[in-house]
């Protein structure tokens, strides 16, 4: 029992501190590239984003919380916590594809020097709280585990990256001078766009 009250409570404090409003409401991706595709849990038809999360514009992940005598709430509180972890790992991996190729496209070549930005850069998201997360879709599996659709805008994410990367270099006069390059700066807007 005190196991159950001390994790709605952590839990609690993780969703004040994390969560956050939007005026625009995310949409699923359409399934225009293989409608053929069945998404199937538990041998029954799902939405596709159980098995495939895209939403235009945003990331997007999947939580789930299997049935719990704690209730509902308690098991929507596990999903989005859940599809929060989720996406905080996909925003990860794919700032750092993205950093390490920013910065082999900006002449910062060295493989020093990449890794010293990604590392930087990382260590600066992990920091940053998906505070503009929310779910988006349920669906309810016959076993009674509940799954969460997880969005963040991109653009949010990408601001921060941005500012992470300016900091790193900033760090370093030498890469601050090559990054101040006009080319520099239009390969961080490529790939990290925020408009």
């Amino acid at each position: 029992m005190k196991n159950i009250v001390k994790n709605t409570a952590v839990i609690a404090v993780a969703l004040l501190t994390i969560t956050g409003c939007s005026d625009k409401k995310p949409e699923p991706k359409k399934e225009a590239y293989n409608p053929t595709f069945q998404c199937k849990i538990e041998n029954v038809l799902a939405p596709r984003w159980t098995c495939i999360p895209q939403v235009e514009g945003y990331y997007a992940g999947v939580g789930v919380a299997e049935k719990s005598a704690a209730g509902i709430a308690h098991m929507r509180r596990v999903a989005l916590m859940n599809g929060r972890s989720s996406l905080a790992q996909q925003i990860q991996t794919e700032v750092k594809d993205k950093v390490e190729g920013f910065t082999r496209a900006t002449g910062n070549g060295s493989a020093e020097t990449v890794d010293k930005v990604t590392t930087a850069v990382t260590k600066q998201l992990a920091k940053v709280d998906l505070k503009n997360s929310k779910a988006i879709d349920y669906w309810e599996a016959p076993s009674g585990a509940i799954y969460l659709l997880v969005t963040v805008p991109e653009e949010s994410i990408n601001a921060e990256v941005k500012k992470a990367i300016k900091s790193s270099f900033k760090n370093d006069n030498a890469l601050w001078q090559q990054f101040q390059s006009k080319q520099a700066l239009e390969q961080l807007d490529k790939e990290f766009p925020t408009e």
